[in-house]
C-alpha cells in the first residue's frame, strides 16, 4: 500500500510545526464556553495523533505507529476518510482494573469533512435523560454498561448498540466508535514522566469499594498517573475535615491543565520516546472499530486542520436530580451543526477569507 496516495505531507513541511499550532492550545483566545468543554475532548482526540500535535518532524514515524492501533480489516469501498465525510462516537469510561465498570462519563460525537477540512464535536452531559423509541429511559452514561452486559444474549457489540442509539438521538449515521478508559489516562501520564500542575484546592475523598484514595494539597505539584486521575476526577469530600466540593466546570479546567502539561512534557528532551510510550499506553486501554488503514487516512487528511475549524458544541441542560434535562434548542442546533459539517456547508476559516 502506498501511503503517499493518502496525501501525507512531506517531512520538510511538517518539520516546521511548532506543536502549539497543532495542539489546539491557544490559551486565552477562545470563548470560555468552548474552552470549558475542550479539555477532555483534546485528550481523547489528540492522544491518538499526539505526535502530530506536538512535533510534526516525527510525522512519518507516528503515522505508522498510530495505524497499528486500528483493526486489521480493509476499509469498505467508498468509505475512505480522505474523500468521505465521516462520524465517530467518542466514549470516555470509568473502567479500571479495580472496578470493572463501564459508565461512560464522556460522550461525544464528532463529524469530519475532508473536503472542507472542518469538524464539529458535540458533547452531551453524562446524566442526560434519554427518551427514545425502543429504549428504556435512563441516564446517558448507563447505556454502555447495560449494552456490555447484554452482549452475549443480544449478539451485538455494545459499541455498535451505542452507535445505533446515539445516531438515532442526534439524527446522523455514526460510522465509528472509540472508547478510552481511565487506565489509559493514568498510563499516558506515567508515560511522559508525570505532569506539573497547580492543584486549585485541598482534595480528600476515599472509597474502599474501588480503592479510591484522593489526598492532594493545594499548590504546585508534580503528579503521577494515579494522582493526575484523582486531580481531574475529584468532586466532593467524605473526609474529616471535609475539603471543598468541585463542579464540572472545575473538573474541565483541570482536565485541560493536565492535557497541556502532557503536551509540554512531550515537547521536552526525549519527546519521541515519550510519544511512543503514550501511544502504547492508549493502545492497551482503547477499543476502536477504525481500520488500521483508515487511521492512516484520518491522519493524512486532518493532520493540519486548523483549530479554528474544529467547532466544539456542548449541549447543556437543567439539572433536576437525578437527570439533566437537555436544552432542546441547543440539541436541535447541535444536530444541525453535525449535518451541516457532513454536507459541506461549514467552510474552513481560511477559505472563507
Amino acid at each position: 500500500m502506498n501511503s503517499n496516495s493518502n496525501g501525507l505531507p512531506p517531512r520538510r513541511q511538517a518539520s516546521n510545526s511548532s506543536g502549539t499550532s497543532g495542539n489546539g492550545n491557544s490559551k486565552g483566545k477562545q470563548p470560555k464556553k468552548k474552552k470549558r468543554m475542550k479539555g477532555f475532548v483534546k485528550f481523547i482526540l489528540s492522544i491518538l495523533v499526539i505526535g502530530i500535535l506536538v512535533g510534526g518532524g516525527y510525522l512519518y514515524w507516528i503515522y505508522n505507529q498510530v495505524a497499528n492501533t486500528g483493526i486489521d480489516k480493509p476499509v469498505p469501498p467508498g468509505m475512505s476518510a480522505t474523500t468521505k465525510p465521516l462520524t465517530m462516537l467518542l466514549l470516555g469510561t470509568d473502567n479500571r482494573p479495580e472496578t470493572g465498570t463501564f459508565l461512560s462519563d464522556v460522550v461525544m460525537v464528532a463529524a469530519l469533512n475532508p473536503n472542507t477540512k472542518t469538524a464539529t464535536v458535540v458533547s452531551l452531559p453524562r446524566d442526560t435523560r434519554i427518551q427514545l423509541d425502543g429504549y428504556k429511559s435512563n441516564k446517558l452514561n448507563a447505556y454502555y454498561p447495560r449494552f456490555k452486559a447484554q452482549e452475549k444474549t443480544s449478539g451485538k457489540k455494545a459499541e455498535d448498540q451505542m452507535k445505533d442509539m446515539m445516531g438515532q438521538y442526534l439524527g446522523v449515521d455514526i460510522n465509528y466508535t472509540t472508547v478510552i478508559n481511565f487506565q489509559a489516562f493514568r498510563d499516558a501520564v506515567n508515560a511522559v514522566g508525570g505532569v506539573d500542575v497547580t492543584v486549585d484546592k485541598n482534595m480528600c475523598y476515599r472509597d474502599t469499594a474501588d480503592n479510591t484514595d484522593i489526598n492532594l494539597k493545594a499548590g504546585p505539584q508534580h503528579l503521577d498517573g494515579k494522582e493526575a486521575l484523582d486531580f481531574v476526577r475529584y468532586r466532593k469530600s467524605n473526609c474529616k475535615p471535609k475539603t471543598a466540593e468541585s463542579n464540572d466546570f472545575d473538573r474541565n479546567k483541570r482536565q485541560n491543565q493536565v492535557m497541556n502539561a502532557m503536551l509540554d512534557q512531550m515537547k521536552s528532551l526525549g519527546g519521541i520516546t515519550k510519544i511512543g510510550k503514550v501511544i502504547s499506553a492508549v493502545d492497551k486501554n482503547m477499543t476502536t472499530d477504525v481500520e488500521s488503514e483508515q487511521m492512516k487516512n484520518f491522519i493524512a487528511t486532518y493532520w493540519n486542520i486548523s483549530t479554528t475549524d474544529v467547532h466544539f458544541t456542548p449541549v447543556t441542560g437543567e439539572w433536576r436530580s437525578p437527570y439533566v434535562y437537555i436544552n432542546e434548542t441547543e440539541l436541535a442546533n447541535a444536530k444541525q451543526a453535525l449535518q451541516d459539517t457532513l454536507a459541506g456547508k461549514v467552510k474552513a476559516a481560511t477559505s472563507a477569507q
